[in-house]
């Protein structure tokens, strides 16, 4: 009697965890869809002045192959590109001045703004003197790219063409991350699949819209609406920049747009776990605005979603009870169809997506050790900097 009533719990939380698959599948703004991508746009009678600040902290390995795709931007107005070396010690400067006097192209300024004073993150700091040289041209778009993005030779183009059109005053790009080693394929697309799930790219392009965010490795800002929700000097201590960034420009006013990025492409390795599991701790605490009880619930939350389905199938099986079985198989079944999109996105198979409740462990375990090393003292820590106490990001309401 006490096994039936335990398997009869477990069938009803496999019920619950396919309630909950349902409800994303229906009502969370088809977040597992990845055709969101540059929404319609005409070329305009007047290319706008555009400069390119691009934040770069020890980049000399990631560089040549993302500074030649800006220099060679194929762009029919005035654009001029501002890499700000954020202290690095391993010659980023020289080698960015090196690869714009071989290479030609667009014209580059490399300057470095000096150690960031307190409550300032190192890159938004990077970003606001880059922003500050070029203002002096006064442009009318900032495009701020990551120094490991490397953008197809018309993506500036593409990128002012869509903003112009719809009336955007951000228009980001979620870069295409690479996936070449094993951790790389088991993990990235999930990253980029549970960003989704949050941030449901459907519903942040709407007029109106509530929810906001922005992917910082690619992000095309008007200067107007940059001064008007005063980026960066408002986020200036938000690790997670650029959800905050597009939170501050929507609530100063502006259109936000974000989608996936068919020609924008991040060039930096994660080969082993070790990196992989560094780039997400590092700020899922933060996510969380350092709060145990968000914590706790997102712990739960991913437990129920992710990982009772696979758990209630193997029970109900192990016991002879078919219902509880059934449940939990549906629920494994709807989130790994929700997941094939994203790996067919990525070009791989399809055959990962059962995979997903193990990688939504990982992400479990990545979370609960940010907040460890948040207790501990070390924050968010990123190339030599750590941030013990980077406040949260504003909240969405």
């Amino acid at each position: 009697m006490g096994q039936t009533a335990r398997v009869s719990a477990v069938g009803w939380i496999a019920a619950l965890s396919l309630s909950a698959w349902l409800w994303l599948l229906l009502c969370q703004g088809f977040f597992w869809r990845t055709d969101v991508r540059l929404p319609a746009r005409a070329e305009p009678e007047r290319w706008p002045s555009v400069c390119v600040v691009v934040p770069a902290r020890d980049e000399a390995a990631v560089l040549p192959a993302s500074l030649p795709s800006l220099l060679a931007q194929d762009y029919p107005g005035r654009a001029e590109i501002f890499l700000v070396d954020d202290g690095s010690s391993d010659g980023t400067g020289d080698l960015a001045r090196a690869l714009a006097r071989r290479l030609g192209g667009l014209p580059l300024t490399v300057d470095a703004p000096g150690e960031p004073p307190a409550g300032w993150t190192g890159k938004l700091w990077a970003v606001r003197h880059g922003i500050a040289l070029a203002r002096a041209r006064e442009p009318e778009y900032l495009l701020l790219t990551d120094a490991d993005i490397a953008h197809a030779p018309d993506s500036l183009r593409e990128l002012v063409a869509a903003a112009r059109t719809g009336g955007f005053d951000v228009v980001s790009l979620m870069a295409r991350l690479r996936v070449e080693s094993r951790w790389e394929r088991l993990v990235v697309p999930a990253f980029v699949y549970f960003f989704a799930q949050l941030y449901p790219f459907r519903r942040i392009g709407r007029r109106g819209a509530r929810t906001a965010a922005a992917a910082g490795g690619c992000v095309l800002l008007r200067a107007e609406a940059a001064e008007r929700a005063r980026i960066p000097d408002a986020i200036r201590h938000a690790v997670i920049d650029d959800v905050a960034l597009a939170r501050a420009v929507r609530g100063a006013g502006g259109r936000v747009w974000l989608g996936l990025a068919d020609r924008v492409d991040s060039v930096r390795p994660y080969p082993r776990l070790h990196d992989l599991w560094r780039m997400v701790s590092r700020s899922a605490y933060a996510q969380l605005r350092h709060n145990p009880l968000l914590l706790a619930g997102t712990v739960l939350g991913l437990a129920l979603v992710y990982l009772v389905p696979p758990l209630a199938l193997l029970a109900g099986l192990a016991v002879g009870d078919a219902a509880t079985a059934a449940l939990g198989g549906l629920a494994w079944l709807v989130m790994a169809g929700t997941y094939v999109p994203m790996l067919r996105y990525y070009g791989l198979p399809p055959r990962l997506a059962p995979l997903l409740p193990f990688t939504a462990f990982l992400y479990l375990l990545m979370t609960v050790d940010s907040a460890v090393q948040h207790y501990r003292g070390r924050g968010a820590a990123w190339k030599g900097r750590t941030y013990a106490r980077p406040d949260a990001v504003p909240d969405e309401g």
